[in-house]
């Protein structure tokens, strides 16, 4: 089944809404049976920025009191009030592409607070070049043999520049 919103199976969906209206999220999920009581995970990928505090607020307080166990993955942007993130805001401004819920970017802590102060049990949050850090060396000198990279600094700056946060709640303790 297939619409201009939502691509369904027996075993997959695919469902578009407006995330900033969680009553709409809610109302297109229940229609394709999703059991909320099963663990679920959430992942929003550059997302959340793009909403004003206020509704990114809204959408995590719904998804935590609408799931009694799961987990909750942001990945976006973080560190923008540095020279460097502010230069990124006035690159997107300058193509039109407001981001609305930049204040809450500030830092690694701003990250992990929202979840917090909207539901979530735990939360952490870690940027991308400690990610990269983590992965194996052999790993690293592979990806890194694949294309030279002669701007080592701007990379690691960019890396800085976006996190990975994660936030579970856990009524069953699973």
């Amino acid at each position: 089944l297939a619409d201009s919103h939502s691509l369904d199976s027996s075993r997959y969906s695919i469902v578009g809404a407006d995330l900033r209206f969680s009553s709409d999220l809610e109302e297109k999920l229940k229609k394709h049976d999703l059991d909320i009581h099963l663990p679920t995970l959430l992942v929003a990928e550059c997302v959340l920025v793009y909403m004003t505090p206020q509704q990114s607020a809204n959408l995590l307080k719904w998804a935590a009191s609408t799931f009694p166990v799961a987990m909750f993955i942001n990945y976006e942007q973080v560190n923008m009030t540095d020279r460097f993130g502010q230069i990124m805001i006035e690159n997107l401004q300058r193509r039109q592409c407001n981001l609305a819920g930049v204040e809450v970017c500030r830092s690694l802590d701003s990250q992990r607070e929202r979840l917090l102060l909207n539901g979530w049990e735990t939360a952490r949050a870690i940027d991308m070049m400690k990610v990269y850090s983590f992965l194996p060396q052999a790993d690293v000198k592979r990806i890194e043999g694949l294309e030279f990279l002669d701007e080592k600094e701007l990379f690691e700056q960019l890396m800085q520049h976006y996190c990975i946060c994660w936030a579970s709640k856990d009524s069953s303790n699973l």
